[in-house]
């Protein structure tokens, strides 16, 4: 009896963790009925509506949904999870533990991730205007009246989802599972009403139609496919939110509820052009069996591409603090919207650069038809090189026979391939605007981590062992004070910069002495059993070592309250900080490694505008003591 309630206990758990998933993991792919077909017969290369021609379509639509979504994601990258985690990054952090690589090869492999992460951005921008523009063009389906409004309306959508960013998701969060619920359910019930009149099209299940229709059709096929991506697009958000919710509930739902919904809207859309070619004009909206349902079925979507815009937002939001903890961004603003939730996070500066990008788009591309040029190529780049580091993760981690792991990179990449060769011919219709952001942003990671690197690097070269100083110290020294002087550094072996300079300007110690080194690890959480380490010096001097995952809340003084396990206490009114703040200086003749100069003038003006440590570390400000020094780079 025990077992069968325990069972059932699971059952209800899963289900619930698949509601609560369908408000986040499927909105951006399920919100893709709504321009799809549009754009494959009403697009800028429509195709003519013929029987063999909208079967081909469909079955095409169906099969990159099985391959791309089923296969490749749900059944096998989804495995390929950093204790939990899934994502681009953390595929980067997985591949990148090949034993035996290369620095080359590893340089290759963290390139890739960064610049697949940097593309996200580019989606990021694309997908809220375009699905929330998509919604709205129902309007003026349902009267020609409203059509200049469309465009009105849409900003003020953008706009007011993006000012509710910074009270957070949580207040609404429990409601997008069951909206995003009834939309799938909608979604199969406006397929099932046309397809009932029309049943011809289930036969498009049979691959033959899509070979047919390839082989028959080659230059437009080929055209075609850049606008069937459009049903794939957020399959990659499976991936990515794996972690909120893990990979058996998204599976679960994926399999037994989403996919079929959603292949059914399709089918229905194919029903009804296949009925009335006139209606390629909107085909989901004229899906609507009477027009009294057209403008709740106008505001249902509306809310839908909402809750999937919201989804990607929240997206950019964790991959800019990811980013920061691992070193390829500098520190900005981060607000924690939750107290339960560490996943909740608000980031303004990204959020005001989204919103003023996403406005721009859409005023510039004026329609959800104009847009589909630009939207699809920076996700079939990212889904290229998902598949390039999962063969790296199979090949060497699963230790897959090397027959089998190619077997898997082969078929993967000519799917992957395909798609992204046909959302080449976009470029100059607007696909090169995501790329542009993309390629904008993997400068600003690059440039950051290549700048850090020199900078440490000369600031160890000139620093002086700690060992060292300290026997110095032991034999005859500087006054000592009472208290705590906490030093941050990167470099735990050598004399932090603030100390010299504290020692030059001040000439004094405190009587206790901590050198403070924070490292973060290429995994998503470090339990707080693990987070510090504190080693014992001579002359009252510590070292304190501290872990952060890279999706944890770096918080100083909580992690240094844990020291007391380890016989270190710190009082926070007697305890000082002291922080170097660096100025980067170019010296013509200075030894050693260097950036171009273009990339040196940005990494000065990302260092310069970057939050200082004692926001990012949570610090009180109060305690908190910067002594400037000058690092020739």
């Amino acid at each position: 009896m025990a077992a069968e309630n325990s069972s059932q206990g699971d059952k209800a758990g899963l289900a619930g963790t698949a509601l609560a998933a369908m408000g986040v993991v499927f909105g951006d792919i399920g919100t893709s009925p709504l321009y799809t077909v549009k754009e494959v017969f009403g697009g800028h290369h429509p195709l003519a509506v013929t029987a063999d021609n909208v079967l081909g379509i469909l079955s095409l639509v169906f099969w990159a949904l099985t391959i791309t979504v089923s296969l490749k994601y749900v059944l096998f990258i989804m495995r390929a999870d950093n204790k939990g985690e899934g994502g681009i990054m953390a595929l980067t952090a997985l591949a990148l533990r090949t034993a035996n690589a290369s620095p080359r090869v590893l340089w290759l492999m963290s390139a890739l991730g960064i610049f697949g992460a940097a593309l996200f951005y580019g989606d990021a921008v694309i997908t809220p205007a375009m699905s929330v523009l998509s919604a709205v063009e129902g309007l003026h389906v349902a009267t020609p009246l409203l059509k200049p409004y469309v465009l009105p309306i849409t900003v003020c959508i953008l706009v007011l989802l993006f000012v509710f960013q910074r009270h957070g998701t949580a207040a609404v969060g429990a409601l997008f599972g069951p909206v995003m619920m009834f939309w799938f359910v909608t979604l199969g019930m406006l397929g099932l009403w046309n397809v009932i009149q029309y049943p011809l099209v289930l036969a498009a299940i049979n691959p033959w139609y899509a070979g047919a229709f390839v082989i028959e059709h080659q230059g437009l096929a080929f055209l075609a496919l850049g606008s069937v991506v459009l049903a794939i697009t957020g399959g990659e958000a499976l991936y990515a939110d794996m972690g909120h919710f893990g990979r058996r509930a998204i599976k679960w739902a994926w399999f037994a509820f989403v996919f079929p919904l959603l292949y059914l809207n399709y089918l229905g859309q194919g029903a009804l052009i296949l009925k009335d070619p006139k209606a390629v004009e909107n085909p989901f909206f004229l899906m609507a069996p009477s027009e009294v349902l057209l403008i709740p079925l106008v505001v249902l979507a509306t809310v839908a591409t909402v809750i999937a815009s919201q989804a990607v937002i929240s997206g950019a939001f964790s991959l800019t603090s990811q980013a920061m903890q691992l070193g390829y961004c500098p520190r900005i603003q981060v607000n924690f919207t939750s107290e339960r939730e560490k996943g909740q996070i608000y980031v303004p500066n990204i959020n005001w650069l989204l919103l003023l990008t996403v406005i721009v788009v859409v005023l510039g591309f004026r329609s959800s038809s104009n847009l589909a040029s630009a939207y699809g190529i920076a996700v079939t780049l990212t889904m290229m090189i998902d598949t390039i580091l999962a063969f790296v993760v199979v090949r060497a981690l699963w230790k897959w026979s090397w027959p089998l792991a190619a077997l898997f990179l082969v078929f993967f990449v000519i799917v992957d391939f395909a798609f992204f060769s046909a959302n080449v011919t976009k470029i100059f219709d607007g696909g090169w605007f995501p790329l542009a952001v993309g390629c904008s942003v993997f400068v600003l990671l690059s440039t950051w981590r290549r700048g850090r690197r020199l900078l440490s690097a000369r600031q160890k070269e000139h620093s002086v062992p700690l060992d060292a100083f300290i026997a110095g110290i032991a034999s005859g020294g500087p006054q000592r004070v009472g208290g705590t002087g906490v030093f941050l550094t990167a470099h735990p072996e050598g004399v932090p910069r603030a100390m010299l300079h504290n020692l030059n300007h001040n000439r004094v110690l405190h009587q206790r002495v901590v050198v403070l080194n924070v490292l973060t690890e290429d995994v998503p959480h470090i339990p707080d059993a693990e987070r510090a380490r504190v080693e014992v010096l001579s002359e009252g001097f510590y070292r304190v070592f501290v872990r952060y995952g890279f999706k944890d809340d770096p918080d100083l003084p909580r992690a240094m309250a844990l020291c007391a396990d380890q016989d270190l206490c710190f009082d926070m009114m007697e305890t000082s900080f002291f922080l170097g703040r660096e100025t980067v200086v170019r010296l013509p003749l200075s030894p050693g490694p260097r950036m171009a100069r273009w990339r040196q003038i940005l990494f000065n003006w990302m260092f310069r505008n970057a939050d200082s440590a004692t926001a990012f570390f949570k610090i009180p400000p109060n305690r908190v003591v910067e002594l400037g020094s000058q690092v020739e780079l």
